[in-house]
């Protein structure tokens, strides 16, 4: 297929609006981080030689209170200044290898965490591919990004600290522990009175700061989805001077996205000021507890020192583990809003037997086919027809009808509520997916083209195409008398969808792609409405010499255009109400002749119906 559809024109579905989603909450907390930790994981090599890294600095780490309190007792009250020296010497030697040691851990975390959230991306990327359109449609697109960009760089940040942070706080926690229970177990006790209640503390705040962020990660969403609306119809906003409007409903988001945000903030902020306030609440405790032992003979000074170093210790990765689950928050909720996407099963597969052909003959047949994009809402009503094999099959009707509907179900897009379709007598699900959009040929109406030069957008119809077969489409779908005056003619970029070419000229190259793709059947969805008349009577004859031994499919306006179809069916409400030849179909003088007399070659529109 040479371009995507975009089947929200006709589906009910506002795609890209100001979509309003449900409050975001966490489901389900524990099996997140299980499915984080099984994209961590694949990095184990990295983990291995953090988790080493992360030891040693633990082991130098802990050595400093103990020599600090023996360089009191041994060298300071003794009052050996040689002896003083040397051992802080020592001291200062443990410190920088410490700083290496963390400098290192912290380098190879980062680069585990990368890699994790590259593979994260790529699969969520691929997920996004295999989605139905449905899905598109019912979403903004703006969220879709904010998803694969904003809630993925928060659980990046959260891995590139978290692991080495929880694995350096319990190995200090259970070494100071042991180190201060060796100096003095009452001592000891002291300390870890404080920590039930930092514990009580910590859990209550997490608690509540939980569902706050996953409100800010869903109004961050919402708020990008409405940027995206944005920037997209800033072209509208700007002809209907809804500038202000615009400006005027964008605060009354990004004020919503700062309620959100400030509530799971304060909350949130409460953290770091109590475990402050038993930090030093134990440090007091501890000092106090020390005096007094000390004053009765029971520790030495160097003890209490060692003690009080040991005590900031102590609670220092507490309190990281603290804020690391306080942090947590927002990269659990961003990872929920991201397993949610990859959790989505595509509406339309292959079955387990399905087929390749190499080449389709083009017989199509529609039988007694139903369908609605909602189920209360039929778009077509028993539509049934005959394409055989090379001829050309016109549809007409109002907008609204079902025609493009008509081509979603045949390029298999959607699936058939009721009915069944037929190619080359088998039906369509018969056929692998990939397999019929690589024989369908597709130029739609609205045009979409990719960053890149015009050769490669061209080119986008067969990858492999040369530069001379690029240009020789071009030529055949009349793109190449515009191209060669442009500066840079076929190297020329594409910036922003082609707003630096005109839509006619976009159209051109749409057509360019389709007959550069050669598939076996080809369709044509209101192909030329965007040019001039004189163009679209060049760009006809272009598409005869394409259309000739293929099926074609073609939705036009002008009912001039498709005069000579093999057959043209004539639908309204969703269903045929005539079908036959431009001739017959005047014969009749019915729906389609009372169409044609009244607009003869001008458009079909729903005032003139």
């Amino acid at each position: 297929m040479n371009q995507q559809v975009k089947p929200n024109r006709r589906t009910g579905f506002e795609r890209g609006s100001r979509f309003q989603g449900p409050v975001v909450k966490a489901k389900n907390q524990k099996q997140t981080l299980k499915r984080i930790w099984e994209y961590v994981s694949k990095q184990r090599l990295g983990l291995i030689l953090a988790v080493g890294l992360v030891i040693i600095t633990t082991i130098l780490t802990l050595l400093g209170p103990l020599l600090i309190g023996i360089i009191v007792d041994n060298y300071i009250i003794p009052k050996d200044i040689d002896g003083t020296i040397y051992m802080l010497l020592i001291l200062g030697a443990i410190f920088v290898a410490t700083s290496v040691f963390t400098w290192l851990q912290t380098f190879v975390m980062i680069n585990v965490s990368l890699k994790t959230i590259r593979t994260l991306r790529l699969d969520l990327f691929k997920k996004l591919q295999t989605l139905s359109l449905r899905f598109f449609d019912q979403r903004s697109q703006g969220d879709l990004m904010s998803r694969v960009t904003n809630d993925i760089d928060n659980l990046n940040v959260a891995l590139s600290q978290s692991i080495v942070q929880i694995v350096s706080s319990i190995l200090t926690v259970i070494g100071v522990s042991i180190s201060m229970f060796v100096l003095n177990w009452m001592l000891a006790i002291v300390t870890l009175i404080i920590i039930p209640l930092i514990v009580w503390t910590t859990k209550q705040i997490i608690k509540r700061s939980s569902k706050n962020y996953s409100e800010r990660q869903r109004d961050l969403g919402e708020l990008n989805g409405y940027i995206e609306e944005s920037i997209t119809g800033a072209e509208v906003i700007t002809l209907f001077g809804k500038e202000q409007a615009t400006t005027k409903h964008f605060n009354e988001v990004n004020e919503k996205l700062r309620n959100s945000a400030l509530k799971a903030e304060v909350v949130s902020g409460f953290l770091g000021p109590l475990n402050n306030f038993m930090n030093n609440l134990g440090l007091g405790l501890v000092i106090g507890t020390g005096a007094i032992m000390a004053v009765n003979g029971y520790v030495t000074i160097g003890v209490i020192a060692a003690f009080v170093t040991y005590t900031r210790q102590f609670f220092r990765p507490i309190n990281q583990l603290s804020n690391l689950l306080n942090t947590f928050q927002s990269a659990i909720a961003g990872a929920e809003r991201v397993f949610e996407i990859m959790d989505e099963k595509p509406e339309i597969t292959d079955q387990k037997d399905a087929v390749e052909k190499k080449h389709f003959k083009g017989e199509v047949q529609f039988q007694h086919v139903h369908f609605g994009y909602k189920k209360d809402s039929p778009i077509l009503k028993d539509i049934s027809f005959t394409a055989k094999a090379g001829e050309t099959i016109a549809l007409v009707g109002p907008t609204g009808s079902g025609k493009t509907t008509i081509i979603n179900l045949l390029t298999r897009f959607y699936d058939v509520d009721s009915g069944e379709i037929k190619l080359d007598g088998e039906n369509i699900t018969h056929y692998r997916i990939s397999n019929i959009r690589d024989k369908v040929g597709v130029v739609l109406q609205d045009t979409y083209l990719f960053s890149g030069s015009i050769m490669e957008n061209i080119r986008y119809g067969r990858l492999n195409a040369t530069d001379e077969e690029v240009i020789q489409a071009a030529k055949i779908a009349h793109a190449h008398s515009f191209i060669k005056y442009l500066p840079e003619k076929y190297d020329t970029k594409i910036i922003s969808g082609g707003t630096n070419l005109s839509q006619g000229q976009r159209q051109l190259l749409a057509i360019a792609r389709a007959i550069l793709e050669d598939a076996d059947l080809l369709i044509l969805d209101e192909a030329t409405s965007n040019v001039d008349t004189r163009t679209e009577v060049q760009i006809q004859k272009g598409l005869h010499n394409l259309m000739k031994g293929r099926t074609s499919f073609v939705i036009a306006h002008r009912l001039k255009t498709i005069e000579d179809a093999d057959k043209i069916l004539v639908i309204k409400q969703g269903a045929i109400v005539e079908q036959g030849n431009h001739q017959a179909l005047l014969e009749k003088k019915g729906f389609y002749y009372d169409l044609y007399s009244r607009l003869e070659v001008a458009s079909i529109d729903d005032e003139a119906l």
